[in-house]
């Protein structure tokens, strides 16, 4: 046990004796010189600020090497954004300033305390005099999410927080420690209410319990107030002036979003119509970014820098992009986004890039297309190693997320469409060779066709199947040319195949009427069958 004597003003500390277990010890940021550290081996505390001056005896937590490496992973995010080193060595603390660090002791004696998770001095951090704070560990069932929290909720209040609270509209007080919103991984509450239940915390800007309109700004609070500021910025916020150059194919990058305004800003050069894959991790404990601070959002742009998509899905905090590019030099912007649960002001934290860009296809296909009064006719190229034995047709209203309309042979360079939806349409093909590789196209914007009065579009000059795209379900009949009912049958909205290859050839009439939904109307097709 070891023995901390913390006479009032005192400016060096007096340690005896040695540590009780052997840990292993981490550090967050050892160039650092402001300092945390969490202390979890047992100490002697003399001190008149607390139990009335009356020596403790804090035991060691119960906790093992792997609960503690959670805690410490999970403080250490909490104050990744700032120039501030989390430690659980001794010796890192005590080299530090006496007026720039704090010991969190975390320890299973709690009974001289009552009725709270841990205890703090409000701005400790800066007195010089080696005051610590306290974690009661078996207060908090020993879990490792739970006593995290409590450490950098203390810590919080020796950088001189006060608790953050909720009031209703009337502003009454409803939670003096606001205990946030939301369930899942986007759940969110501030670090200085009660975090422990939510998986997202983070610093706030919000009321005290001294007031609705008692607004605290924890980022400007601990920034100023405490001899130290964010970390240095890794990465060049504007694409336009200061933007990261990706030269690899390979993607692996390392980041921090350190405050509120940080973004990172890359660029990257695709030769040809390439595939692009690529996720962003916030940094996490486990699976589901259970820990994490930042709420990932990614920007894409062009070369012009016109904005082409933002992808900041509502249920997750990570970022994942599968999509395909034509050549072109492309930009990209990580930043921290708020949730339906919190604003982006607390979303902070580090975060991993990785990914693949510019991969060489066994195939390039170059497609091309033109809007013609109520179709949209397609073309294409190919460029093959090996043969190709399907392209499938795909399309999407917003550029994002895709819908194979039609499956044709790989023989077939050209195809022509009269979408139900009358708006503008993306398109790109998806191809793939008999030896299951798969390329895919360039992507092609073509204007919206015009309206078409009719919920079936078909194929009239057949060989072995007619081809009907619905707008609905629908029922069918198919006669010969003397009227004699041939088939009968019923489908589904989108393309259909009626197999015809028993007949001869000739000409028959197909009948087509919608289940429900659509204009009403029968319409009646003349087939020739060739």
């Amino acid at each position: 046990m070891k023995k901390l004597f913390l006479p009032l003003l005192l400016l060096a500390a007096l340690l005896q004796a040695a540590k009780v277990n052997s840990q292993t010890t981490y550090s967050s940021f050892p160039s650092a010189t402001a300092t945390i550290f969490l202390d979890f081996d047992g100490e002697d505390v003399y001190s008149p600020l607390w139990n009335r001056g009356v020596a403790l005896k804090c035991t060691p937590a119960v906790l093992s090497e792997i609960q503690i490496q959670e805690i410490f992973n999970r403080v250490a995010e909490d104050f990744r954004p700032f120039n501030i080193n989390i430690t659980t060595s001794e010796s890192v603390f005590v080299a530090a300033p006496l007026n720039k660090r704090i010991r969190v002791i975390v320890t299973s004696t709690s009974a001289w305390f009552t009725g709270v998770g841990g205890i703090a001095y409000v701005g400790s951090f800066n007195w010089g005099d080696d005051t610590p704070c306290f974690v009661f560990s078996d207060r908090l069932g020993n879990s490792p999410k739970m006593v995290a929290e409590c450490c950098s909720h203390e810590s919080g209040h020796t950088l001189g927080l006060s608790h953050q609270s909720k009031y209703d509209g009337s502003c009454n007080l409803t939670d003096t420690y606001n205990a946030g919103l939301g369930s899942g991984e986007v759940s969110w509450a501030p670090i200085m209410g009660n975090s422990y239940s939510r998986n997202m915390s983070s610093w706030n800007n919000g009321p005290t319990p001294y007031g609705c309109s008692k607004i605290q700004d924890n980022l400007s609070i601990i920034t100023t107030k405490n001899s130290f500021t964010y970390r240095a910025d890794d990465f060049g916020d504007n694409i336009d002036t200061d933007v990261t150059v990706i030269n690899s194919s390979v993607i692996n990058i390392d980041g921090l979003i350190s405050s509120t305004n940080d973004k990172d800003a890359f660029k990257f050069i695709l030769a040809r119509n390439e595939n692009f894959r690529l996720t962003v991790n916030p940094f996490s404990v486990s699976k589901n970014n259970d820990g994490a601070n930042l709420d990932v959002r990614l920007s894409l742009y062009d070369d012009n820098k016109t904005l082409l998509r933002t992808y900041d899905p509502v249920n997750t905090m990570a970022v994942a992009v599968d999509t395909v590019l034509n050549a072109g030099t492309y930009y990209m912007v990580v930043d921290g986004a708020g949730n339906n649960y919190t604003s982006s002001y607390g979303s902070l934290g580090s975060y991993k890039i990785a990914g693949l860009m510019g991969v060489i296809s066994a195939c390039k296909i170059q497609l091309s297309g033109v809007s013609e009064k109520n179709s949209h006719r397609l073309q294409w190229g190919v460029v093959c190693s090996e043969q190709v034995r399907s392209t499938a047709i795909q399309t999407s209203v917003d550029g994002i997320h895709y819908n194979t309309i039609q499956n044709v042979n790989g023989t077939v360079h050209n195809f022509a469409y009269a979408p139900f939806v009358t708006t503008d349409l993306y398109y790109r093909l998806k191809t793939t060779t008999v030896s299951d590789q798969i390329a895919y196209s360039n992507t092609i914007f073509l204007k919206k066709a015009g309206k078409s009065i009719s919920d079936f579009k078909v194929s009239t000059f057949v060989q072995q199947a007619i081809t009907v795209n619905a707008a609905t379900n629908f029922e069918y009949q198919l006669s010969d040319a003397n009227g004699n009912k041939l088939i009968m049958g019923s489908a589904n909205a989108g393309f259909s195949n009626i197999n015809v290859g028993q007949f001869p050839q000739g000409i028959y009439i197909l009948q087509l009427m919608s289940s429900k939904g659509g204009n009403g109307l029968p319409q009646t097709e003349r087939i020739f069958k060739h």
